[in-house]
């Protein structure tokens, strides 16, 4: 069983829930629709629900299988999406596209692995992610602990099939075949292989899986939630028009991204900018002492420092507060 919410698998899933909300996630739904029309980002919304819709297969690319030694969280798992090779992108999404009387344009770049549609597709998976799931990894993360120490409870007392009988009303364990309520009729058998199962904050009523039978075997299912969940406080766009103002907008942007650890190439791509710009950008940013630069091999890694994400959250505040 996982140990944490998988940041792509909720980025994908809670997509599917801003289209068609369960009742617990509308004052979400609501909020995070009104921070995306305030942040520009519905197209990019529109976008990612088109390549990830609710009621048909999606591409198995969008939440990649980390192997036990691979980097967690979301920029780590959107590099392993870029990554994708072309003979699986090109499948994926004729799978995808199957039935559609116009398959979009986009989709047909992303197929052919062009560059700049895998870097409009890093870019708003970022942004999507920053916005709609980041504010709330506190809750889902809670949420998912509570679950996953009472099913290890199980475990304990009364061995693995008791998890497997309790993953929700949907589901049935009737040994040795889990059967599931599914929307597609299909058969996954693992052959000697391991089943992961991974707990979901943003899935729906039923668990789900990976399409592809050769990929290694995933659940993924819903946890225990409550009848309604408001957020704490509305989601928002960090830092504010002051910090545009203080840093120019560009370097601004820079800054916002890096409250996970990017390498140059990545941060490019998710800003549509060069990897030129990127650098430069971030050196500037190392030198104000807002940015940590840490060497891996041949390739950087850039994140925040305190006093960057203090700016950030402080929307433009914190500098003006310690010149004074």
């Amino acid at each position: 069983m996982a140990h944490q919410p998988d940041a792509l698998w909720e980025t994908v899933l809670s997509l599917h829930q801003l289209s068609r909300p369960n009742p617990f996630f509308a004052p979400w739904c609501r909020r995070t629709r009104s921070a995306l029309t305030a942040a520009g980002l519905v197209s990019e919304a529109r976008m990612l629900t088109a390549l990830a819709p609710r009621t048909s297969y999606f591409p198995d690319f969008l939440t990649p299988t980390a192997g036990p030694e691979a980097e967690s969280g979301a920029g780590a798992g959107i590099d392993r999406v870029l990554s994708t090779g072309r003979d699986r992108l090109r499948a994926d999404i004729a799978r995808l596209a199957a039935g559609r009387s116009r398959p979009s344009t986009w989709l047909d770049e992303i197929a052919a692995g062009r560059t700049h549609a895998l870097r409009r597709l890093g870019a708003g998976l970022h942004r999507y992610y920053d916005l709609a799931v980041a504010p709330h990894a506190a809750a889902s993360a809670a949420c998912v602990g509570r679950d996953r120490r009472h099913r290890a409870r199980d475990i304990l007392d009364h061995g693995s099939e008791r998890l497997l009988a309790n993953l929700g009303p949907t589901s049935r364990w009737r040994p040795p075949v889990l059967e599931v309520d599914y929307s597609i009729e299909r058969e996954l058998h693992l052959e000697g292989r391991g089943l992961t199962i991974i707990p979901s904050f943003f899935c729906h009523d039923h668990p789900i899986t990976l399409a592809l039978h050769e990929l290694p075997p995933v659940l993924v299912y819903p946890v225990a939630r409550g009848p309604l969940w408001i957020p704490e406080s509305p989601t928002r766009i960090p830092g504010g028009p002051a910090l545009d103002e203080l840093l120019g907008a560009t370097r601004a942007a820079v800054l916002r991204s890096l409250a996970t650890g990017h390498s140059t190439t990545t941060l490019a791509a998710r800003l549509r900018i060069s990897t030129t710009a990127a650098s430069r950008h971030a050196a500037a940013l190392r030198a104000a002492g807002l940015v940590a630069t840490e060497r891996r091999g041949a390739s950087v890694r850039h994140s925040r420092t305190s006093l960057g994400t203090e700016l950030v959250d402080g929307g433009g505040h914190a500098l003006v507060r310690d010149g004074a």
